[in-house]
């Protein structure tokens, strides 16, 4: 399990090959040749032979427990919930939007529905074993102390005798909740002379609970009765099972209820289990007026439900469920034909739940949650209405700028052709049903600067032919005609990008990239297609047009420009080489500040009624999550804070998040309202008119834990290397492009370096500013398509370049290289600062409105226009010239 969860290796693998580290001779089939896979392992089988057949039933469990969950999850009873499988093995995805009840999907989901009926032991029974058990724990713990003492390290087995009490637990129970002002020493005394009743208060009554404990406890309770000396006292039938539910749900500790189970078959499992149960529904009781829990069994448990309800008239059946006890109702008569009812002080939610598990079936393996993302109404309704904000001043910002720019007829037809390419992209993406998250939003923001682009190529392609005397029809036909192989290649690179982050993202990533990949598609239509549709309506018509494609502010913007920039091409190299030295450097000594996605953890992001100060919350927290990397920054507003650590990343514990959130909670309390509970406070909670309650769906603002993400660690190391190789991937894909292209590896070559200076720069700024920025500049999964995306912009800018120079080349094969370059940067000049401008545009909208949750995200992307633009000039164009000249004078 250790190797499993750092190596995310096959766990059968691993489990063979630690078996034979044990002994390199033994047989796997002398375990595995079971009475249930007799017929398909036979004694003789190598541990090869073995591995493969428990492979198959591997497979053949995730297959079942995926059909149980999709089960569960479709009755669950929210709006498109989504569930599917990965493509790693034994990974399912669970998407579940408007859920409120965070832990009540935990449950759902990893419950394995491994339902037992138990007979049960009366208090009375049980009490004498464990007034003994508590004298074995006293003795022990007072020869520690002694050892501690003296100092003496002596390998002895401690031999407790049972010391006879005098006291009954009856009054040992009022002695502990007496409510007389005690010492510290008075209770340190009572703790060691009674270690087990101290935490385990007893609980005299007339059926099998043996003690309360409160949920801070039951820890330690658990560990004191599975001592070695303890367990040894009692009868070999005893076992003890906690209650599912608190004894009261809303108080400030909750406590829970200690059961005590008979085990009457050999074989230690119960005498009837949930594989009977043929149906099960939530039910009203009209007599308790609660909620409870109908079943029907099938006729073999039927008959053993009798015999098992007849033998125990008077005593209490325990149903127990994955190791909870739900309840242990006292059997009045003997129950025949199979009907039931769980009654356990259920709400309506639970019985529905329990019901819902109990009819799935069970689960053929146990589930466990490796990675989960839980955002709150308030903060999602924060997140939809600062992204919708965002989209809606770029979209306005864009139209703006096409109409100053190029005039208002041009400006005006390139805006209607965004508007309908905006349509088309949100009815695609409703038609796949598709759930728009915040990378979504900035996806389709990301899809303005490229349909612009196109729109910007054709543009400037339409001047060039006004200028130089042709008339409007002819001017529109070439320039649509000629600016279409750079439309096609600058697409074709953003796409491949698009793709490779499809298939290596997951989540909201692939959410950013089915976006981006659709929007291109649609704008490539809108701006090559069908705008040229009502061009070619304007150039026919009788009407005649005196159209410029320009303003009177804008018309000499870039025009007749002469700079030679291959002559000044080392000045770009020194200042690039500096640059990307200090990085490199940075890299190297404070290396970047990895998010949960690549080093695995938690986060939670918490608000406070009140101001807090985040190195309080850091101070409070820093001996709470011992030995573990604990960070808090501010998100947003000053009352709310971020809370990312490591602590427990590794344990397989199936209670380590309530552990964390309890961790959280009792250590955070002293910055909260004192009426504030657990619950409250990890389900959210309002406040209203002075009166504190849970949250509800529909409630605007709410504090406690807004949002939490879990990955873990496994899950963080797929993801590093997913996102290694959909850079290297992205890096290869377009190098090959570019020489297919422009069949000449120079090309390739500067577009390549142009590319790793972009990525470098990017992580090195990433690298200086992480603990100065006051946004979080964290390398995640966010952060990855952020540069894939970057990348997939600076090559589409180098591409129109390059498309230019093949294309002068061609039109004056006889003027000298660095002429030809130079030309050919300066005649599309205008086009780069057009798209540059309106790509950067939406994306200073984004980075401003936003959010904090995707500012890194966009931060990013702004940074690779900026860089992108200017590496395709500086960078790319000169390389690809040094490359030629080399060529020249080799042939």
């Amino acid at each position: 399990r250790q190797r499993q969860a750092r190596s995310g290796e096959n766990f059968l693998k691993i489990f063979q090959e630690e078996f034979e580290k044990l002994d390199a001779n033994a047989r796997l089939a002398g375990i595995f040749s079971t009475y249930d896979l007799k017929d398909r392992i036979s004694s003789s089988a190598t541990n090869d032979e073995v591995v493969k057949v428990l492979q198959e039933e591997v497979n053949s469990a995730i297959d079942n427990s995926f059909n149980v969950l999709r089960s569960r999850i479709d009755r669950f009873g929210v709006v498109q919930p989504n569930i599917q499988r990965l493509d790693v093995e034994g990974r399912i995805l669970v998407e579940l939007p408007g859920v409120k009840e965070p832990e009540r999907v935990r449950k759902l989901l990893q419950g394995s529905a491994n339902l037992e009926f138990w007979e049960t032991y009366k208090y009375a029974e049980v009490a004498p074993y464990l007034e003994q058990a508590n004298a074995v724990i006293r003795d022990i713990n007072r020869a520690n102390e002694e050892a501690n003492a003296t100092e003496e390290v002596v390998a002895e087995e401690v031999v407790a005798e049972v010391a006879e009490t005098t006291d009954s637990v009856a009054d040992l129970a009022a002695e502990l909740t007496a409510e007389t002002e005690t010492t510290e020493a008075d209770r340190e005394e009572m703790r060691r002379e009674y270690p087990l009743f101290s935490l385990l208060q007893p609980m005299q009554n007339n059926g099998p609970i043996v003690g309360l404990a409160l949920a801070s406890d039951t820890a330690d309770v658990n560990d004191m009765l599975a001592m070695k000396q303890v367990a040894e006292l009692f009868p070999r039938e005893l076992r003890f099972v906690w209650s599912v539910k608190a004894m009261d749900p809303e108080a400030q500790q909750p406590v829970y209820e200690l059961i005590a189970i008979k085990v009457t078959n050999r074989d230690g499992r119960a005498p009837l289990e949930g594989d009977v149960v043929t149906d099960a529904r939530a039910d009203f009781d009209q007599y308790s007026a609660g909620a409870t829990v109908s079943m029907k069994m099938n006729a073999e448990g039927a008959k053993t439900w009798a015999r098992l309800t007849k033998e125990n008239i008077g005593r209490e059946v325990a149903i127990v469920l994955d190791g909870y006890a739900y309840s242990f109702p006292t059997v009045n008569t003997e129950i025949t034909g199979g009907s039931s009812q769980i009654t356990g002080n259920f709400t309506a939610e639970e019985a529905k739940d329990l019901a819902n598990v109990l009819k799935s079936g069970k689960m053929p393996a146990p589930a466990r949650i490796i990675q989960e993302d839980v955002v709150g109404p308030s903060l999602g309704e924060e997140a939809i209405r600062s992204g919708l904000m965002s989209f809606i001043i770029a979209f306005v910002l864009v139209l703006l700028y096409m109409i100053f720019y190029y005039g208002v007829v041009p400006g005006l037809i390139a805006d209607a052709m965004l508007l309908i390419n905006i349509v088309f992209l949100f009815g695609i993406l409703a038609s796949f049903r598709a759930v728009l998250t915040l990378p979504g939003i900035a996806g389709i923001i990301f899809t303005l600067g490229t349909a612009v682009d196109a729109n910007v190529l054709i543009y400037e392609r339409i001047r060039e032919e006004l200028k130089g005397g042709k008339n409007l029809k002819k001017a529109i036909a070439d320039g649509y005609s000629n600016a279409f192989s750079a439309i096609a290649d600058a697409n074709i690179t953003t796409l491949i990008t698009g793709i490779i982050l499809v298939y290596f993202g997951t989540g909201p990533i692939k959410g950013f990239a089915t976006t981006l990949i659709i929007g291109i598609i649609t704008s490539f239509f809108t701006a090559v297609f069908l705008s040229r549709l009502v061009y070619d309506r304007i150039a026919n018509s009788n009407k005649e047009w005196k159209l410029e494609f320009t303003t009177a502010i804008t018309k000499n913007w870039f025009q007749n420009l002469s700079i030679n920039f291959i002559e000044k091409r080392k000045i770009g190299y020194i200042f690039s080489a500096v640059i990307i030295a200090i990085a490199v450097l940075s890299l190297g000594f404070r290396g970047l500040k990895q998010g949960i996605d690549f080093s695995g953890g938690r986060n939670y992001v918490v608000r406070f009624e009140q101001p807090v100060s985040t190195d309080d919350v850091r101070e409070t927290l820093s001996n709470v999550f011992v030995d573990a990397q604990t960070s808090v920054i501010t998100m947003g507003d000053n009352n709310q804070v971020r809370i990312s650590t490591n602590y427990g990343n590794e344990s397989i514990d199936e209670n380590i998040d309530a552990q964390i959130e309890n961790m959280l909670y009792t250590n955070l309390k002293q910055f909260m309202n004192e009426n504030v509970t657990e619950q409250m406070f990890v389900n959210r909670y309002v406040v209203e008119e002075g009166a504190y309650r849970v949250s509800t769906l529909d409630d605007a603002t709410t504090f406690g834990i807004q949002s939490s993400q879990k990955v873990g660690p496994t899950v963080a190391d797929d993801i590093k290397t997913s996102a290694i190789w959909s850079i290297l991937f992205a890096l290869i894909a377009i190098a090959l492009y570019i020489l297919i292209r422009f069949r000449n590896i120079a090309f390739s070559a500067g577009a390549v370096v142009a590319l790793v200076h972009d990525v470098l720069f990017i992580l090195g700024v990433y690298s200086i500013f992480y603990s100065i920025m006051p946004f979080s500049l964290e390398i995640d999964q966010s952060f990855i398509a952020a540069i894939l995306t970057v990348i997939g912009y600076s090559i589409n800018d180098t591409v129109v370049v390059f498309d230019r120079i093949r294309e002068n080349v061609g039109l004056y094969p006889k003027r000298a290289l660095n002429e030809l370059l130079n030309m050919s940067i300066n005649s599309t000049l205008s086009r780069t600062f057009s798209t540059s401008f309106s790509t950067a545009l939406p994306l200073l909208a984004m980075f401003i409105f936003g959010g904090e949750t995707i500012r890194g995200f966009v931060f990013a992307i702004l940074l690779g226009v900026i860089v992108g633009t200017y590496s395709t000039i500086f960078i790319a164009s000169p390389i690809a010239y040094d490359i030629q000249q080399k060529q020249a004078k080799k042939a």
